[in-house]
Parts: structure tokens; C-alpha cells; sequence
């Protein structure tokens, strides 16, 4: 990467950070209705994978999703909107916290049921091999908890059985809600639960943006190469609670406190400044304007109208949409088969 390049990803963690920190704030102020997952400590895993990620490649998540939707490239102004349940946000203002998607953008959520997004990367993928989309990969983000339940298990044995371009990223982050993985789990390492469909997998750090960074370019390009799914154990930690009604009685503070000397945008400002890319000056600039996008943000999110009333009805079922089948165009979709 180039200086450029280098510091917008910087810039992009730190923004992250800001937003889901002023995120906790409105929350707190009845800003911000339903439930709020925040993203604080992963930041290096949306920013590093999607650093590598190709326009054709699709994303799909779960419900800690704010991070996941600034690194697809939804403008943040649109995703305070839509955390504030404004007409302006990305879903419109009906979404909320647990549904920011831009499919021009190839990000298809934000889903909120636990695991029930896994079985539709297995689908989307599906979509692309019947496309002929050959270079397409669909990158599959999910927490340890959803590996326990069957949606996990029934998606990756379809994209085994059809060889599906599939990239599975479980974001390790210690905790499924308030349970620790080695209490909810048969195996230590969730890597190990691609074994029983003959999957290649692996487990990496993902506290360090370039590490990740590295290491997904490598699988990604495998995945274009020879084809079929991979599982990615990418381990993490979040600094808040599950959301934020969690009293985290299941964690000390020390050990919180432990994970927070290795904060990933910390160590990423370190690199910048050892490798003589960027200065602290440089940085802290940056840090400042981070903070003015989040005001500005915030600005345009309370000034942002609530949705109609009318509309309430709207955008619940799919509109007719055009039906395709390896490059013709089809009226209806049993047409295809």
C-alpha cells in the first residue's frame, strides 16, 4: 500500500471507533431505539478484510454490524441516520442498528436472528456460480455463538457438497452474549467444526489490520484459484458488552483491560509511525478529523426526517425484479430450471 492507502485505513478503524462510541452516547439518551451491538476492538477485522475485498465479491454479517457497513463504503452520515432510525439511512430509516445493507455496494446486511444470514451466503454464492460470476467469492462474517446452532452447520455442508466460492469468517471475539466459548462449545478452536465436512480452515490474529489484511488476500486468492469454501477463525475481543444491556458479570475488568493494551488501531498507529509512513502529527490529524466526520454525522442524522407513516408498508417483499439465467433474461424464474 501506498501512504494514501495506508492512512485511509487508519482513518477508517478510527472513525469506526468514534461513531460506535457516539452510537453508545445517543443510546444512552434514548436516541437510539431497540438494541445496539457495538464493534469497539474489532475494528481491525472489517477494515483488513474489506481492504482486500473485490467489487465483486459480496459481504454478508450479522448483527454487529456498524464497522462492517463503514468498511463496505455506506457513508457514515447514512449510517447515524439509520442508527437513529431516520429517512435518510441506508435502510431508510426502518433497518436500524441490526440491518445497515447497500446491495450497490455488494453488502447484504445486516441480519439480526442469529446465524439465519449463513444459510443465504451459501445461496448467494449459488447465485454466482449459475451466473458465471467465476471470480466472485462471498465473504461470510459471524460470531462464535452462531457455529453452535444449525443454520452454521447446514450452510457449510451445501457449500462443501456444491463447492461453493464461500469465505466463512467466524470473528472469534471470546464471548457468545455473556457465554464464554469454552462453556457453549464441544472444541476449543471453532476452526476445528469445518473439519467434520472436510473444509479447509484455519485460525489467525485479528487484532493486527495488516495481519488480517495479509492473510485474507492469501485465502481469497486461493478461494479464486482452486474453488470451493474455506473457514477463517479470526480472533478478536470486544471491548464493550454483548449490547448494551449487558452488565458483563461474566468478565473482569483486568481482563478487558489486558485486551485493550492490545488495541488494534493502537497498534496499527505504532506501525505507521515505526515504518516512518506517517508521523503522530500526521495521525493525530487524522484523529481529529475522524472525530468532525462522527459531529457532522450526528448532525445530519438528527436533522434527517423520521420516516412516513405511508411507508410503513414499503420495501417488506422483494419488487418484481428481472430474472437472468447465464445470460438470458427470463420472465419468470422456473424458466431457468
Amino acid at each position: 500500500m501506498d501512504k494514501k492507502e495506508s492512512i485511509d485505513l487508519y482513518r477508517e478503524m478510527v472513525i469506526i471507533r468514534r461513531l460506535e462510541e457516539r452510537a453508545a452516547e445517543l443510546y444512552q439518551q434514548g436516541k437510539i431505539g431497540g438494541f445496539l451491538h457495538l464493534y469497539i476492538g474489532q475494528e481491525a477485522v472489517s477494515a483488513g478484510i474489506s481492504s482486500v475485498r473485490q467489487p465483486q465479491d459480496r459481504l454478508i454479517t450479522a448483527y454487529r454490524d456498524h464497522g462492517w457497513a463503514i468498511s463496505a463504503g455506506i457513508d457514515p452520515n447514512a449510517v447515524m441516520a439509520e442508527l437513529l432510525g431516520k429517512v435518510d439511512g441506508c435502510s431508510k430509516g426502518k433497518g436500524g442498528s441490526m440491518h445497515m445493507a447497500d446491495t450497490e455496494l455488494n453488502f447484504w446486511g445486516g441480519h439480526a436472528i442469529v446465524g439465519a444470514h449463513i444459510p443465504l451466503a451459501a445461496g448467494l454464492a449459488l447465485g454466482d456460480v449459475y451466473q458465471g460470476n467465476d471470480d466472485a467469492v462471498t465473504i461470510c462474517m459471524f460470531g462464535d455463538g452462531s457455529t453452535n446452532i444449525g443454520f452454521f452447520h447446514e450452510g457449510l455442508n451445501l457449500s462443501k457438497v456444491w463447492n461453493l466460492p464461500v469465505l466463512w469468517v467466524c470473528e472469534n471475539n471470546q464471548y457468545g452474549m455473556g457465554t464464554a466459548v469454552d462453556r457453549a462449545s464441544a472444541v476449543s478452536e471453532i476452526r476445528q467444526k469445518a473439519e467434520g465436512y472436510g473444509m479447509p480452515n484455519e485460525r489467525i490474529e485479528g487484532m493486527d489490520v495488516m495481519e488480517v489484511r495479509k492473510e485474507v488476500s492469501r485465502v481469497l486468492e486461493k478461494i479464486r484459484k482452486e474453488g470451493g469454501p474455506y473457514l477463517l477463525e479470526i480472533m478478536t475481543y470486544r471491548y464493550r458488552g454483548h449490547s448494551m444491556g449487558d452488565p458483563e458479570r461474566y468478565r473482569d475488568k483486568d481482563e478487558v483491560k489486558k485486551w485493550e493494551e492490545e488495541d488494534p488501531i493502537g497498534i496499527y498507529r505504532k506501525e505507521l509511525i515505526a515504518g516512518k509512513i506517517a508521523t503522530a502529527k500526521e495521525l493525530d490529524a487524522v484523529d481529529e478529523e475522524a472525530m468532525k466526520i462522527v459531529d457532522d454525522a450526528e448532525a445530519f442524522a438528527k436533522a434527517s426526517p423520521n420516516p412516513d407513516k405511508s411507508t410503513l408498508f414499503e420495501d417488506i417483499y422483494v419488487e418484481p425484479t428481472p430474472v437472468e439465467y447465464r445470460g438470458y433474461a427470463l420472465e419468470r424464474e422456473s424458466e431457468g430450471r
